[in-house]
């Protein structure tokens, strides 16, 4: 399932194969910027241009003798290029390679993530408009509120996801630095010219100080713009997945042809794909957890890290990718049911206009306990009785002696509550 979902783009982004060329990207930017300041001639940097490639089975079979897996890489790089490879790595340090590599890697990621959360809100943007004036109830604990619109519902998600693309957009350019400074940063064996000139070449920022590496609160802040989002992903699955419900059926996910709900009941249209995204969102949240944990290490660095992002780095990204587009989809494919919201409005009787009858009698000069007590006692009666709450309202003697019959039918216009949704619209999406 989630191959069906996740760009080629992101995927390939995390192979094995792909972490060893982007290693061997930084080393050439590296042996480019030697070069440049007159430290490598330049026939031998045209030799390593050349020649510079590994093989990755050759690299796992010489870290099975090296338990180390940046001098397994040099060392299959060194077979390739011969002796011009002694320039390779000059003056660095594996987290050099390895920092700035995740720099560049944890980038690319999050330029394929903002495209993913770009075609959400321009299919959220769409749908909001398209559904704006459509009236619906809303709900407050579950239990029906005032009404509102599912347009006014689409745009709130649209501004939400809006603030976490630029709160992940703030992170990735956190993220996107490199460190060529050497074995705990301080150039011994280094120019920073050689770091500016690297840096520049892969597209990232030298980091201004540095240890031994990179440090860690730039990653984890990344991984909690990305569980932020997910979180945001949940909210929408979650509403989703209660407009769904047998008893309200507001919306439904597309249920496609040959398509079964259960093994058992062949009746049964679930929300899956809002329910396993929900669940998905839990993954990403707590491997934000972990990145956060990675923060404090010992002195210039430990190695602690570094199993951790292993593991957080392509599954949070591509995670995040995969439930981006998957979201994207069930709101393209989104049954929406004016009928049943419609049907809706009406099951609790018109109690929604309670607020409306208590402001009308507090605008006349009645006190607001007053009020509020006699409102509630006609709305109490007609949840009990099952019968139309505008009716009662014009029935009860307590109310008419202060509001006649046409201030009442003003009352009970559900388009009032929608007579600021364009001065909404205009505030979250400009004037389009």
């Amino acid at each position: 399932m989630i191959e069906r979902y996740t760009r080629p783009e992101m995927g390939s982004l995390w192979t094995v194969k792909n972490r060893f060329r982007v290693w061997l990207e930084v080393e050439l930017a590296v042996c480019e910027a030697w070069c440049d300041l007159g430290v490598i001639p330049a026939s031998d940097m045209e030799h390593i241009r050349a020649t510079a490639d590994f093989d990755v089975d050759r690299i796992l079979a010489i870290e099975e003798i090296t338990r180390h897996d940046v001098i397994a890489f040099l060392t299959a790089v060194e077979e390739k290029v011969g002796p011009p490879a002694r320039f390779i790595h000059l003056g660095c340090t594996s987290s050099d390679i390895v920092d700035t590599a995740n720099g560049v890697l944890l980038t690319r990621a999050g330029r394929i993530i903002l495209r993913g959360l770009d075609a959400l809100l321009d299919q959220l943007r769409d749908m909001a408009h398209r559904h704006k004036g459509l009236l619906t109830i809303g709900r407050t604990h579950g239990i029906h509120a005032e009404p509102t619109s599912f347009g006014l519902k689409l745009a709130g998600f649209f501004a939400e996801f809006s603030r976490h693309r630029k709160r992940f957009q703030a992170a990735l350019e956190d993220v996107r630095v490199g460190k060529i400074s050497g074995a705990v940063g301080g150039y011994a064996h280094l120019d920073p010219e050689v770091e500016r000139l690297a840096c520049d070449r892969l597209g990232l920022a030298p980091d201004p100080i540095s240890t031994q590496i990179v440090q860690r609160d730039r990653h984890a802040a990344y991984f909690t713009a990305l569980a932020l989002l997910a979180g945001g992903v949940e909210r929408l699955c979650v509403e989703l997945r209660h407009l769904q419900r047998t008893e309200v059926r507001e919306v439904e996910e597309g249920f496609g042809k040959g398509q079964k709900g259960s093994s058992a009941m062949p009746h049964k249209k679930n929300p899956i794909s809002a329910e396993n995204l929900t669940g998905l969102s839990r993954l990403v949240r707590s491997n934000s957890m972990a990145a956060m944990e990675n923060m404090a290490l010992w002195h210039e660095r430990d190695i602690s890290h570094s199993s951790v992002e292993r593991v957080i780095m392509p599954d949070s990204t591509i995670l995040i990718d995969y439930m981006l587009a998957r979201l994207t989809g069930i709101l393209k494919r989104l049954v929406v049911n004016a009928d049943a919201m419609r049907r809706n409005m009406d099951a609790s009787f018109g109690l929604y206009f309670s607020q409306r009858v208590l402001l009308a009698l507090i605008e006349k000069g009645m006190d607001r306990q007053k009020a509020y007590e006699i409102v509630q006692k006609t709305a109490m009666r007609c949840w009990n009785e099952k019968t139309p709450f505008p009716d009662a309202v014009r029935e009860d003697p307590d109310i008419t002696a202060h509001l006649d019959h046409t201030a009442l039918c003003d009352l009970f216009n559900p388009a009032y509550y929608l007579r600021h949704e364009d001065t909404v619209f205009a505030r979250v999406f400009g004037q389009e």
